[in-house]
Formats: structure tokens, sequence, C-alpha cells
């Protein structure tokens, strides 16, 4: 039976009362295939799995798309089958005052996602240690797509001693290839189109690579391949490490291809792991 908790007394309550290991799965809604995968994997290995869902206002800026963010919490209920705990809280519920003290994500942060979006992964570490201080799991199950934010959590976790696994779930991908992401309802068709772009120079850079092209070459491959697809705008296109989010060496046998790029009004994200020679 699945239990839908709004309140931080209900969840601390509901918490309480379990045996064993806890998953937890954070989610902003709008909840789809990729969000079932990480269900799929906390259900597997935890015997309490805890769900949230919840927009945080803390990492959007202004003018950002928080007020158009897809709230579905009744559609999203249909989704979650066998979850144990549905924690779906309000903003005042969430943030009773502005926050006095904030978590400083470091240096990672200020890079790609970081430099288009300063304020955003603040937010981001703001909320999941809140509810991680909340449910208090054993394992916390998040997508590979997230791929800067699950660096920074990892980190997080590690230099806190919050004493979490944090696990790494692969990117789920439609039938086209496209990732998948709330944001891709917000594409028209022909915009859904263009944004294959993305998968497709991830693609060929990893193709690229594993012939053996050398990882500068197969990132300026990368880079032309995007930047040459109409109606693509292309903010970052590049190969870091996936820990640390710093480019890689010449000799690096792997990486991880970045890209971010706007398709319409629509920002999106995608990586692809890349393997040299």
């Amino acid at each position: 039976m699945t239990h839908l908790v709004t309140t931080k007394q209900e969840l601390r309550q509901r918490i309480r009362d379990t045996n064993g290991s806890i998953g937890l799965v954070m989610t902003m809604g709008a909840l789809h295939a990729g969000h079932r995968r990480l269900i799929d994997a906390a259900r597997a290995h935890s015997d309490t799995v805890v769900v949230s869902i919840y927009v945080n206002p803390l990492q959007f800026a202004p003018g950002e798309d928080f007020d158009a963010y897809p709230r579905q919490l009744e559609k999203d209920m249909e989704i979650l089958g066998d979850v144990d705990i549905v924690f779906a809280p309000s903003d005042d519920e969430m943030y009773e005052n502005e926050p006095l003290v904030r978590i400083d994500p470091g240096q990672v942060a200020t890079r790609f996602e970081g430099a288009t979006r300063p304020t955003h992964f603040a937010g981001v570490l703001q909320v999941v240690a809140k509810v991680f201080n909340l449910v208090r799991p054993d394992v916390a199950y998040f997508g590979q797509k997230d791929a800067q934010q699950l660096a920074l959590i990892t980190t997080m976790v590690r230099d806190l001693d919050m004493g979490i696994d944090i696990v790494g779930v692969p990117i789920v991908r439609d039938s086209d290839g496209l990732a998948l992401s709330s944001r891709n309802t917000y594409l028209s068709p022909e915009e859904r189109t263009t944004a294959l772009a993305l998968v497709q120079a991830l693609t060929a850079a990893r193709e690229a690579a594993r012939g053996g092209l050398p990882p500068a070459e197969t990132e300026r491959l990368l880079g032309e391949t995007l930047a040459g697809t109409t109606g693509v705008d292309v903010d970052y296109a590049t190969i870091v490490s996936p820990e640390t989010f710093q480019g890689v060496s010449s000799n690096a046998r792997t990486g991880l291809a970045i890209v971010a790029a706007r398709v319409g009004a629509t920002r999106l994200i995608d990586n692809m792991e890349v393997s040299f020679g």
C-alpha cells in the first residue's frame, strides 16, 4: 500500500514505522519511464521505497520555468506502483522560513550547468540535504542524465559524512534515442526531431573515440557535429571526467561526453560515456 504524506511530521512518523533498508528516489514529478527505472532499482534493493515529489523553487532562477513546470500529482501516483511512501510537500511545508544556513556546492558547481544557472546547484543540494535528513535513507538513486548533479550529490555525501550510498542509474531513452526528460513535453513535433541532434552528436563522438580518435579530436567532432545542426543553439559540448567535471587528459582512457543546447525555447541536456582506443 502506498502512503501519500504531505508534511514532514507525517513523513517522520511513516519512516519510524518502517523496518529494514530504505531506498530513496527524489523527483520533481511529471514522472516518466526514466523515473520508473529509478524506482525499480530502489525496489530491487530496498525493503522500503520512498519517493519525493517536489518542484523545488530554490533551484530555479528568475525567468526560468518554475511556474510552468508540470505538476500532476494524481497522474504521478498512478505511475508509482509499489512505492511505500510518497512525500509531496507544499513550498510552505518544505521551507517554513527563508533558509539561513545554505550549502555551498563548491567549484564543480560553477562549470557547465552551473555557469548557465549560477544558483541552480546550491538549490539542488539544499533540498537534497533536507530530504536526506528527513528520510535517512540507506541508498538514494539518481539518474545519470543529470550527470553534474549526480557528481555534486556524491561529493556532498562524501564530504559531509552523510553515510548514504548514492547510486547512479543509466539514462533511459525513447525509441528514437532522445533522453527522457519532463521538459520534452515542451517540444513541438518538429523541435523533437531537431533535438535528436544531441544524441546523434554524442553517438558520433562515442564511436569515433572507440575507433581511436584521441580526446581533443573527439571533443572537436562532438562540438562541430552539434553546432552544424540548424535549430540547435549550443551551450556546451565537451568531454570531462564524470567525477570532477574537469577536462580529460590526452592519454585518458575514458570520459563523459556532455552537451547542452536550446531547441526552440527548451533547454536540453544529455551525456554519454566514451572510451578511447
